[in-house]
Order: C-alpha cells, then structure tokens, then sequence
C-alpha cells in the first residue's frame, strides 16, 4: 500500500473524529488506530438485514443490577454457583456479534461444546461484511459472554474456553 494514502488516511481520521479505520486492498490491509483521552462512545448497530434487532430483556425491578466485575455472560450466576472458568477469546475487531449464520439456524456452538482450533464460533458483522471468528485452541467452551445482536468491541472477551 502506497504510503501517501496511509498518510492521507491518517488525515481523514483526524478531520472526522473516527476512531478506528481498517482498509484492505488485495493481500495487504493497514488498521489505523486513534487513541482518544475519553472513551468513545458504543458503535451504532447496523441492522444485518436478516436478523431483526432484538427486544431488550425485561428486567425484574427488584433484583440488584450485577456488579462490574461481573463477566457479562448471558445467564448471571445464581449464589453458590461457580463462576465459568476458562481463557477468554476475544473479539479481533468492532461490529455486531451473531452466534448463528441465521436467524433460524442453531449456534455455531453452546455451553459444553467441545471445539478445535480453527471451529467456527460466532460472525461478528462489520461495515456489512460478516466475519466468521474461529477458535484459536482446543477445548471446552464454558461460557458465552455476549448476547446475540450485541455491539461488540476490539478485544472483548466473546467466549469462556478450558481445556
């Protein structure tokens, strides 16, 4: 990649604010990153035209909200239960999570699946494009931290996976 479209990149970055660029022409690819003093706001979700955007959950008023230091998985621990062990796998870039290829169709993988390295695991969708994410390691996956439809970020953990 010429290094005067970088440069001019670098420039289009600055002028409107964005974040986070990544461009790709043939083989080569260039991901040009800003770090901002304020963390930046959640990206907006795209509407992937199969799925339709999902209802939040209703919450029950007079449970308490978990605590920060909760993992986020989609079922919040009960008391003496034990939190899902396991190395995360985490998010290679910005879109929305989907752990099906369709709305119809069954998860790529649940709580107890066994997966190779290499599984497909989740798609994440990023500026229209669906990227299918794969396991990076053998194992048990433990916990899905994300809820389907979900905006996610570069390196959030996805998936809870032990040996």
């Amino acid at each position: 990649m010429d290094i005067r479209k970088i440069k001019r990149l670098i420039e289009l970055l600055d002028e409107s604010g964005i974040h986070e660029i990544e461009i790709a022409e043939g083989e080569e690819s260039v991901r040009i990153t800003r770090n901002s003093p304020q963390p930046s706001p959640p990206p907006a979700q795209m509407g992937y035209p199969p799925y339709p955007q999902p209802a939040p959950a209703p919450q029950p008023a007079a449970e308490p909200q978990p605590s920060a230091t909760s993992t986020g998985s989609e079922t919040p621990t009960e008391p003496g239960e034990e939190e899902p062990e396991g190395e995360p796998i985490r998010s290679p870039m910005v879109g929305t999570f989907y752990r099906s290829p369709s709305p119809t169709s069954k998860p790529f993988v649940e709580v107890g699946q066994k997966v190779r390295a290499g599984d497909t695991l989740c798609i994440i969708e990023a500026m229209k494009m669906l990227n299918q994410i794969e396991a990076d390691r053998d194992g048990v996956v433990t916990a899905v931290l994300v809820e389907n439809g979900q905006p996610v970020e570069f390196d959030q953990p996805l998936f809870l996976v032990s040996n």
